[in-house]
C-alpha cells in the first residue's frame, strides 16, 4: 500500500482513485440519497452494534432498507477492494466506510444450505475483521484470523433477505451470535417479526425493532429536485409542477420505484431532445414499467 506524493493510490502499477466520487466506478454507481429513514436506520444500526444486541429492521420491498444497509456497512466499496487482497503488489487504501463501520454484510441465497451458512457468516465477518487489521499494521497475522470462533474487530453483522431462512439457519444465527462479541441486524419483510416469534429463544435476544418505512412526500419532492431542477423561468413551470405531482403519486414513497421511473423519463427525454419536463413523458414513463397495485 504506497501513496503517491499527489495522494492518489497506487495499484498495480497504475494510479487508482479507488474511493474517489471522480473515479469511473464511483460514477456508475446509483447516487445515494440520505432520506430521513435512512438517518434512522444509522441512528438504529449504531445502538445494535454499540450495545451488542441482536436488532429487526422490517419494511415493504423497494423503500430502501437495502440501500440504507449496504451504504452503512460501505458494501459497495469494499466489495472492490477485498478481491483485490489476492493479488500481487500493493494494495489501495482499505474503503474509509468499511473502517468506520466495522460492519459485515451477508445476504443468504434462496435455497442456502447449513453448510453454505455455516461458512458464510464467519467468513464475512473475518474479511472485515482482516481489513482492519490490514489498515492498522499493513499486515495480517494468520494466526489471529483463522478461527471462525473469533469474530476480531467485526462489531456488527447485517443479515439481508432474512426471510430465506429456515428454523435451522435462524437457529444457525442465534448460535453464530451467542458465540461472539457482536451485534447483529436481520433484515425483512413486513410480518418477520410475528414469524420470529414462533422462536423464543431467537426472538428474546432481539433488543431493537425498527420499522422502515416509505419516503414521505416532501422527501420525495426533494429527490426529485434533484433529479429534475426548476424548469426554465421561461418554460410552463405548471406543467413541470403537475408531471413531479404525477410522479409523487405514482411512486408513492417507494425508492425502488422512484429511482426505476425517473431512469425511464430522461431515456425518454433524451430520445426525444426535450428538456423540460411534463405529464406526457411521465405517462410514457409509466407505461414502459411494471407498477403493481
Amino acid at each position: 500500500m504506497t501513496p503517491g506524493d499527489d495522494g492518489r493510490r497506487f495499484l498495480n502499477g497504475h494510479f487508482d482513485e479507488f474511493t474517489n466520487a471522480a473515479s469511473p466506478v464511483a460514477r456508475n454507481r446509483p447516487r445515494f440519497v440520505s432520506t430521513r429513514e435512512h438517518r434512522r436506520f444509522v441512528e438504529f444500526a449504531d445502538t445494535v452494534r454499540a450495545h451488542r444486541y441482536i436488532g429487526l429492521c422490517y419494511g415493504a420491498p423497494g423503500i430502501g432498507k437495502t440501500l440504507s444497509a449496504r451504504n452503512y456497512a460501505g458494501t459497495d466499496d469494499w466489495k472492490l477492494w477485498f478481491p483485490l487482497a489476492g493479488e500481487d503488489g500493493p494494495l489501495p487504501a482499505v474503503p474509509e466506510r468499511a473502517l468506520e463501520s466495522r460492519t459485515a454484510f451477508f445476504t443468504p441465497t434462496v435455497a442456502a444450505t447449513i453448510k453454505q451458512i455455516d461458512l458464510g457468516l464467519p467468513r464475512a465477518c473475518q474479511q472485515i475483521s482482516w481489513g482492519v487489521e490490514y489498515a492498522t499494521y499493513s499486515h495480517v497475522d494468520p494466526l489471529v484470523h483463522t478461527d471462525s470462533q473469533h469474530s476480531g474487530h467485526t462489531e456488527l453483522l447485517i443479515i439481508d433477505e432474512t426471510d430465506r431462512l429456515k428454523a435451522t439457519g435462524l437457529e444457525q444465527v442465534r448460535d453464530f451470535y451467542d458465540r461472539h462479541a457482536m451485534g447483529v441486524i436481520l433484515i425483512g419483510m413486513p410480518g418477520i417479526e410475528k414469524r420470529l416469534a414462533r422462536y423464543p429463544q431467537l426472538y428474546s435476544r432481539i433488543g431493537f425493532s425498527h420499522e422502515y418505512r416509505p419516503l414521505q412526500p416532501g422527501e420525495v419532492s426533494a429527490v426529485l429536485a434533484g433529479y429534475f431542477p426548476n424548469p426554465d423561468p421561461h418554460g410552463d413551470s405548471i406543467a413541470h409542477a403537475a408531471a413531479l405531482a404525477s410522479i409523487l403519486r405514482v411512486t408513492n414513497g417507494n425508492f425502488r420505484l422512484l429511482d426505476r421511473i425517473t431512469t425511464q423519463i430522461k431515456r425518454i427525454m433524451n430520445i426525444n431532445h426535450q428538456e423540460q419536463l411534463n405529464p406526457e413523458v411521465v405517462d410514457a414513463a409509466q407505461q414502459s414499467l411494471l407498477i403493481g397495485h
